[in-house]
């Protein structure tokens, strides 16, 4: 039996991955979808991807509408919302309906990213220099009031935006854009679409709004009204030119994600999946995949494998190149999704990585998905660390916006879809286990690829997947995600103090002492801190970042763990019997607790 996924609570049964909503009132399911989108928008407008057009907002969208009362210009008090309502408009026309119109007129995918760049530049220049602006209004001279973005107006400099505005992927945003480049478009999609936009641009109408208000009450900005009008026009010609090369997700990288578990919580409700379809909106590249059973022993065909796309970043490529699955016909391919510091994951690596070595040159191709749940998993250099500490030698992708994740409709780490060398998915398996049948199934796939290959022997990597409800499940010391918790006090946010129950139930932990509970971890604050685990497993093992030490105690005995570097999976019990106990772990400030994982 396989083991549950990294979702808290979910069962090890798969779940149902139509894409109906059969199960919802239209009406209640189109208020739900409402405020999902704007929760989730709302998520995405205060993540760092709004870091790069924040100046342009603030400067051009919020303190060009400042008036001076000692000299009163004619500028408009709307400007800040113009803009915000332009942007939601280019977002969600761009979004939903962009890539068909571009397609219809022939144009590349990217010419409306372009195409915004180029009317950012436009209208800096013409912030920059007055008599541009002039031949810039020509073309409207028909319109009554001539608003191309100058000081009178915004709605054009918020359609720029939203065409280069490109938000932080999360489970909304995913579902809108595969709904948008599937044309699955309906009234719920577009109410999704609409709130989601709504939400993201709220908290930049509100920093228009505050750019606005400094402006009016520091007497340097109402004195250098012109100034301002230049030093916008340069910020904005400054943010077209960082999107050329790319700049903007550099800076994006060099800021931790802060809203990432915010993004987790949203795709691992069931509520929320089953009304999203966090797995993946169907398409006709992934429609026949539930022709697949899970585990199944024998082949089956289930349509051609979809795209691995939106990938960020390939490594363990000649390079580093990405690979197109349409170049790999006449090859057998194993793609595989996993996550570095998931345990589940740990388990199930041995044996991909003992099938990459074995059949590599009979013709089998892997290729690891790296599909991230915490947001260190996103870091490039966290997951070839990981990577290299499991002797993965095969190509990996780093799908940090989940979106072949979507395209493949998954919802599980690990998860192993098996392609044969027409490029038809011919196996699917979910969470660990069932080894020997998908190895069995790869080198009947070899042989009907080449009857004459020789193969070498099976592999024997031993099996640890423990019996599904064996174990403790995996407990989550964060937030966002906590589960087991026994504790009498309330697990709130913030610097708290903690002291053991008299009476802890099995399968359960508690804490003891000053801690900090975060949407990530739990940090000792000022001294040392405990945490005291019941347990049911063979191995016990405890997700730690940071730097500092992890004192274990189990009855009698005692050692000390040394933390260090990027968050990594620590052993703190190997593997032995299945059994019960508690143990005590007490942690150093400075040591980051993300969660326990078990065996």
């Amino acid at each position: 039996m396989t083991n549950p996924t990294r979702f808290p609570n979910r069962s090890e049964h798969p779940p149902d991955r139509s894409c109906g909503h059969t199960a919802f009132d239209p009406e209640v399911l189109v208020l739900s979808l409402a405020l999902i989108g704007f929760l989730g928008g709302l998520i995405t407008g205060i993540s760092p991807c709004i870091l790069p057009v924040l100046p342009v907002i603030f400067l051009s969208g919020g303190a060009m509408s400042a008036r001076d009362a000692d000299a009163p210009q004619k500028v408009s008090r709307w400007r800040p919302f113009q803009v915000i309502a332009g942007l939601v408009v280019a977002f969600s026309l761009f979004t939903l309906i962009g890539s068909l119109i571009l397609a219809l007129l022939g144009l590349p995918q990217d010419f409306l990213r372009w195409a915004g760049i180029v009317v950012l530049v436009l209208i800096g220049v013409g912030l920059i220099v007055p008599a541009f602006q002039h031949i810039l209004e020509k073309p409207f001279s028909w319109i009554p009031q001539k608003n191309v973005g100058t000081e009178r107006g915004g709605f054009v400099l918020g359609l720029a935006l939203g065409a280069v505005y490109v938000p932080c992927a999360g489970p909304v945003l995913a579902a809108i854009t595969v709904a948008g480049s599937t044309g699955n478009i309906g009234p719920e999609t577009i109410v999704l679409t609409l709130s989601f936009a709504i939400g993201a641009a709220l908290p930049l109408l509100i920093f228009a709004l505050a750019g606005r208000r400094v402006a009016e009450r520091v007497k340097t900005f109402r004195k250098h009204q012109a100034k301002i009008r230049t030093i916008g026009g340069v910020v904005m010609i400054a943010l077209a030119v960082g999107l050329v090369f790319n700049l903007p997700q550099l800076l994006q990288r060099l800021v931790p994600d802060y809203t990432s578990v915010l993004q987790d919580q949203f795709a691992s409700d069931e509520a929320i999946a089953e009304q999203l379809d966090l797995g993946g909106l169907e398409n006709d590249q992934n429609k026949d995949l539930d022709l697949c059973t899970n585990g199944a022993s024998e082949l089956e065909s289930c349509g051609t494998a979809p795209d691995i796309k939106g990938i960020q970043e390939w490594f363990n490529t000649p390079n580093n190149e990405p690979i197109d699955l349409a170049d790999l016909k006449g090859k057998v391919v194993l793609i595989d999704f996993w996550a570095y510091s998931c345990i589940n994951c740990q388990r199930s690596i041995p044996h991909t990585v003992a099938w990459n070595e074995a059949y590599k040159d009979a013709g089998l191709e892997v290729i690891g998905i790296h599909s991230p749940e915490y947001a260190f998993e996103k870091e490039p250099r966290n997951v070839k660390a990981g990577a290299q500490n499991f002797g993965i030698t095969y190509p990996v992708a780093l799908d940090n916006n989940l979106s072949t994740w979507t395209n493949y409709r998954n919802r599980y780490w690990p998860a192993h879809y098996l392609i044969d060398a027409d490029g038809v998915v011919r196996h699917v398996k979910f969470g660990e286990g069932g080894y020997a049948t998908t190895e069995k199934l790869i080198r009947e796939l070899l042989e009907d690829a080449d009857p004459g290959v020789q193969l070498p022997a099976a592999t024997d990597v031993e099996d640890d997947t423990p019996e599904a409800g064996s174990t403790t499940p995996e407990t989550y010391l964060s937030l966002g995600k906590v589960v087991n918790f026994a504790g009498d006090e309330e697990y709130a946010s913030g610097v708290n103090s903690y002291r053991f129950p008299k009476d802890q139930p099995k399968d359960s932990f508690a804490l003891q002492g000053e801690w900090e509970l975060g949407f990530q971890n739990a940090t000792p604050s000022g001294g040392e801190a405990s945490i005291r685990l019941n347990y049911t497993a063979r191995e016990v093992r405890m997700v730690l970042g940071g730097e500092g030490t992890v004192t274990l105690k189990v009855g009698d005995q005692e050692r000390t763990i040394d933390v260090s570097g990027t968050p990594n999976s620590y052993s703190l019990i190997p593997l032995g019997d299945p059994q019960q106990g508690t143990l005590e772990v007490t942690v150093s400030p400075g040591v980051e607790a993300y969660s326990f994982t078990f065996g």
